[in-house]
């Protein structure tokens, strides 16, 4: 017996589920469906992303509505475009059986005039965005002030994306007798707000804890140095070679070059964040719904509404300004009953976050540390062999087996495993071999610079230390000077450091391939109608100068460095070491086999940039701890 019988929903209803192949309700569908069937009330519902929120107000609001009245009876809200289709496409489905029932998909990005005549034609469910709802509203192209439900799906997405005003004002045009059934993964102050201004004595229903995680997702975090967070990226993707993930930063700039630099590295990869135009944004989801990208590097905005099955890992390659966010991004694995895994490469200057996210999703994390290379190896041996013995055989090769068989003959069972295995290993053990410990308790020589907490090797490491007539007379104090440098220089979050503002002057940190950045653009920019003189500085940041600029300790390099003075960090031309063999023209189907997530070959940025449509290429920056180029990983020659 299907326990969807016992929640009192219709036949048509389901038969529909019946096709959809589900079998067992989840928690939050057992608590919300009997309760809105049997009532009408408002609803709070605290679930998280991937509990089936969708079918626990779909399935009631479609039983609900008059098929038979062709005005608009429910109207739900979700924070993107898409979600909006998602949750459109889920109520066409599971209303198949419903004759008369219209849902139509309201969204930024497509005919406002389309949309409005589809709403004409007879809408009883409107799914919308808040803002295309509000642009439609406001030019009277749709009526809602007789809906009998409104439903507000991730609400705290929506708030958290600034849609706050929107929702209020959508809400004050619809009846006050309506149902409201608001669905949230978290209850931070405006859902509160929102449901103490437009809800009347609502019943709340909570899967888990408040604002708790999942309980299918363990979370772990790598403790790194700042500039080794790419490269752990690259360890824990070898270290996980059936890995299917999102991979989370801050910013667009950071999301388009990490998505870059794993394409030039042979990883399949891609790029989702809100620069990419509507139709590069749809390619690239299309690509990794069907697995031809295995690691998705997305920005929270552009991720929010993604519901793809069975992603194995979430990484937060840098952690969210809001800690709440950490929900949402690890509500991407772990669905259905099925086990995910949270990873957090974190520095020490935000392992203090770690605690924080702790108490909000009441579970722990284990640190881990990054793999080494050796590691790597036997991980990617292991996984080669059970891929060879997985491997279903076409017998089409066995025209070609008396051929091979003289090419071959003579060796051994245990030389022919070895010489096979080794085609692939060789590349991963000639790379991983001249690799060094990631881990960042390993470095004693480190120290912390307390003003922006990143972690550099002492003696600066071999950074470039800078004089800059600017300092708090300007109204600078560190943090603000240093975001002054990072947007003017257009640098990462990491690579300015060691910030140290006096009143008429300051001094800071790059690594030293930025230097020729540094002295170019500085030495060209006005600031209020004077302009800036940057200089390199000889000392380590212990020397004083005067107001002027004098050197009373230290010293500093005389004279407006042009190209010559100082040490700066030269893009070398030789080839990247590795020596992985010429490359190969990538194949025209999806690459099966082999390590990891790579691509069959350097070629293989091609695919994803014609697929996803990546928008033009950013400055690329090293995030190696050395001066020399990065290395590759392994390729398929």
């Amino acid at each position: 017996m299907n326990k969807f019988e016992q929640l009192g929903l219709s036949e048509s209803l389901l038969r529909a589920i019946i096709d959809l192949g589900f079998e067992n309700p989840t928690e939050v569908q057992e608590k919300a469906i009997p309760l809105l069937l049997e009532q009408d009330t408002d609803l709070v519902a605290l679930a998280q992303t991937g509990t089936g929120k969708t079918a626990a107000f779909g399935f009631p609001v479609i039983q609900k509505i008059d098929a038979n009245n062709r005005n608009t009876q429910a109207l739900i809200l979700s924070p993107t475009r898409e979600l909006c289709l998602q949750i459109t496409n889920e109520i066409k489905n599971y209303s198949k059986y419903e004759k008369g029932i219209n849902v139509v998909a309201v969204y930024g990005g497509a005919s406002i005039t389309d949309q409005a005549r589809d709403i004409k034609r007879g809408a009883q469910v409107i799914v919308a965005t808040p803002g295309r709802m509000q642009d439609m509203i406001n030019r009277g192209l749709v009526n809602i002030s007789q809906i009998n439900y409104c439903i507000l799906d991730e609400a705290d997405e929506m708030l958290n994306m600034g849609f706050y005003e929107d929702i209020v004002n959508i809400l004050s045009t619809t009846p006050d007798e309506k149902n409201t059934w608001l669905f949230s993964a978290t209850m931070p102050a405006e859902v509160s707000r929102i449901a103490k201004q437009f809800m009347h004595n609502p019943i709340e229903i909570t899967v888990g804890a408040k604002n708790s995680g999942s309980a299918t997702v363990s979370h772990e975090f790598y403790l790194v140095n700042a500039r080794d967070r790419y490269e752990a990226l690259k360890r824990l993707a070898d270290a996980n070679p059936d890995i299917f993930s999102v991979v989370f930063c801050r910013t667009k700039r950071d999301t388009q070059q990490v998505a870059e630099k794993l394409i030039e590295d042979g990883y399949n990869a891609a790029a989702l964040h809100g620069d990419l135009s509507q139709a590069q944004r749809d390619s690239v989801m299309k690509s990794f719904r069907g697995r031809q990208i295995q690691m998705l590097v997305a920005t929270d905005v552009a991720a929010r509404g993604i519901d793809v099955d069975n992603i194995t890992h979430v990484v937060n390659y840098q952690l969210p300004d809001e800690i709440e966010t950490y929900n949402h991004r690890s509500g991407r694995t772990g669905r259905a009953g099925k086990l995910g895994t949270s990873i957090v490469i974190v520095t020490k200057s935000e392992i203090r976050k770690i605690s924080a996210i702790e108490r909000i999703i009441k579970q722990k994390f284990e640190e881990k540390t990054i793999p080494s290379g050796i590691e790597i190896c036997e991980i990617q041996l292991l996984h080669l062999a059970n891929k060879i013995k997985d491997t279903e055989v076409d017998h089409e090769i066995d025209n070609y087996l008396p051929a091979i068989n003289s090419v071959l003959e003579g060796l051994s069972k245990e030389e022919l495993i070895k010489k096979m295995v080794s085609v692939e290993f060789n590349r991963f053990i000639n790379y991983y071999k001249k690799t060094r410990d990631l881990s960042s308790q390993s470095s004693g020589s480190e120290r912390r610079d307390d003003r922006d907490g990143a972690p550099r090797e002492s003696n600066n490491g071999g950074a470039v230390r800078y004089f800059v007539n600017i300092g708090s007379r300007d109204n600078f104090d560190w943090m603000s000077l240093k975001d002054y440098l990072k947007e003017t220089l257009d640098l990462g979050r990491d690579d300015v450091f060691k910030v140290d503002v006096k009143e008429g002057f300051s001094f800071f940190n790059t690594d030293p391939e930025h230097s020729d950045k540094v002295m170019e653009v500085l030495n060209n920019v006005q600031l209020e109608g004077r302009r800036i003189n940057v200089e390199i500085s000889k000392n380590d940041g212990g020397g004083r100068r005067d107001h002027n600029g004098r050197s009373s300790g230290g010293g500093f390099s005389g004279g407006r460095s042009s190209g010559g003075g100082g040490f700066r960090g030269e893009r070398s031309s030789a080839p990247r070491s590795g020596g992985f063999g010429p490359r190969t023209e990538r194949s025209s189907a999806p690459r099966e086999g082999g390590f990891g997530g790579r691509s069959e070959s350097r070629s293989s940025s091609a695919a994803p940039r014609r697929e996803g449509g990546f928008s033009e290429r950013a400055p690329r920056r090293s995030e190696s701890s050395s001066d020399t180029p990065r290395e590759r990983r392994p390729r398929k020659s």
